[in-house]
């Protein structure tokens, strides 16, 4: 009785087909790199500064902040009185 009734026809085919009008593109290889040592080297010293110098300045940061909270709270305090 609640059954769904299905149509009696299958679903058309698409009216679209896909073909290819081109052909795949040739992929070129690249050409072999050589990779000195030196410069592997020098790539993870200068990593190694970099991630140096920005821990520098984000604890210096962090202090200049607590500073200025310190003093903020004595300035506060000496005003009250």
């Amino acid at each position: 009785m609640f059954l769904p009734k299905y149509p009696d026809s299958p679903t058309p085919p698409p009216a679209h087909t896909h073909a290819p009008a081109d052909p795949a593109p040739v992929r070129r290889s690249l050409p072999p790199l050589s990779i000195d040592h030196k410069a592997v080297i020098a790539l993870v010293v200068g990593g190694v500064v970099l991630t140096a110098l920005l821990a520098a300045v984000a604890v210096t940061a962090i202090s200049v902040a607590v500073a200025a909270v310190v003093l903020r709270s004595m300035l506060r305090d000496h005003h009250r009185r």
